[in-house]
């Protein structure tokens, strides 16, 4: 797969999912007394699908459609279609032990069926309609020490917009109208502007150069701006618009009396992260790191910065509750999922982002904007 397609999990996760999701749906057309070979052949063409197209296993088949069903579209249909497979499959199995009557079976078979059916169907396209229904989360951060100046300097973060079929134009116009009425005296933007080269990265940066910020709008590249290798032009348009994208630079902020370092890099992804930030950290200031992968955070921590902003997790995008416990995909990439978290004396803020990748849904990891406010502890 190349690097910029837009699935939503890596190959092999993807692969498992696909598995999962054809044995589910064989069970199904089984309780729904499918013929075999119509079951069989559905599910060898699901699978066909997933590969050939969305996986882009098959080139020659990929090249053949429409650049947005490839990216976006099949990807999104199949995944949302295995997910459905295997939920209400878990459903009816639950319900396998059916009356021994006949008459009574049938009507336990019907019922059942259609419960399991129901229920996933219901989840999953409410997690499809409720997508953009973003969350306004204003969160103090307390520090020891924290210089004078920088008490109660609010600070605003949105992540990952992903800006394309599944999040548009007027979408970020709403989310930027709320924004500016939080009174932020900074503004952050952590990554992932688009998700392919195709996608309308000058609309995005045009509407994000309308938030209002009196001391600057900031940002740092995601790794679809790797991908799409639009890094440096996504800084020279940002720049074109007053905006600074910070690539492995730091700046200098003065409020008041007090310094705060802001210092901004690229997504990184080998492992060894920040090399080449330790000449950018200021013992003297408060140090503030913009990185789009939260997992820089134990090396952030050990360099010296206080705070670090991330985004890249959307969340989970996808949480499941189950037995008391919350599971998504991404908790097995990461321990820093959403939210705030600690090391020492150094604090990450993970975003869950606005937009979405690989399928138009979220559940249980609602779209963020976030307002950070800077408090002595």
């Amino acid at each position: 797969m190349s690097p910029n397609h837009s699935t939503l999990i890596p190959d092999v996760y993807g692969a498992v999912l696909c598995l999962l999701g054809i044995i589910a749906q064989i069970i199904a057309g089984r309780r729904l007394r499918l013929p075999m070979k119509a079951n069989i052949s559905l599910a060898a063409a699901t699978a066909f699908c997933f590969f050939a197209i969305a996986e882009g296993v098959i080139p020659a088949v990929s090249a053949a459609l429409p650049q947005i069903l490839v990216e976006y579209w099949i990807p999104a249909i199949l995944t949302l279609w295995f997910l459905f497979c295997i939920s209400a499959t878990a459903l009816l199995l639950m319900f396998h032990q059916a009356p021994v009557f006949k008459a009574d079976r049938r009507r336990f078979l019907g019922a059942s069926t259609t419960a399991a059916c129901s229920v996933p169907a219901a989840i999953l396209g409410a997690g499809v309609i409720n997508r953009k229904d973003f969350l306004i989360n204003e969160v103090d951060i307390r520090f020891p020490n924290l210089p004078t100046d920088l008490q109660g300097l609010r600070l605003l973060q949105i992540s990952d917009i992903h800006m394309g079929p599944f999040f548009s134009r007027n979408d970020l116009v709403r989310v930027v109208d709320a924004c500016n009425g939080l009174r932020a005296d900074l503004a952050f933007i952590t990554g992932d502007l688009i998700t392919t080269v195709k996608d309308p990265l000058d609309d995005c940066i045009f509407e994000l150069s309308k938030l209002k910020s009196p001391t600057g709008i900031w940002g740092c590249m995601g790794n679809h701006e790797l991908y799409a290798k639009v890094q440096r032009y996504t800084k020279e348009r940002a720049a074109a618009f007053g905006m600074d994208f910070l690539r492995y630079e730091g700046r200098t902020l003065r409020f008041g009396n007090s310094k705060l370092n802001l210092v901004g890099v690229d997504f990184e992804n080998d492992g060894t992260y920040l090399r080449a930030v330790d000449g950018l950290i200021d013992p003297q200031a408060f140090n503030l790191l913009l990185a789009h992968t939260p997992e820089v955070f134990p090396t952030a921590n050990k360099k010296g910065f206080q705070l670090t902003l991330s985004g890249h997790t959307h969340g989970g995008q996808i949480n499941l509750q189950l037995a008391g416990a919350n599971f998504n995909i991404v908790d097995l990439a990461t321990p820093y999922t959403k939210g705030l978290y600690w090391r020492n004396n150094s604090a990450i803020y993970v975003n869950s982002g606005l937009g979405t990748i690989g399928i138009p849904m979220r559940i249980g990891a609602p779209p963020e904007i976030t307002v950070i406010r800077l408090c002595n502890s």
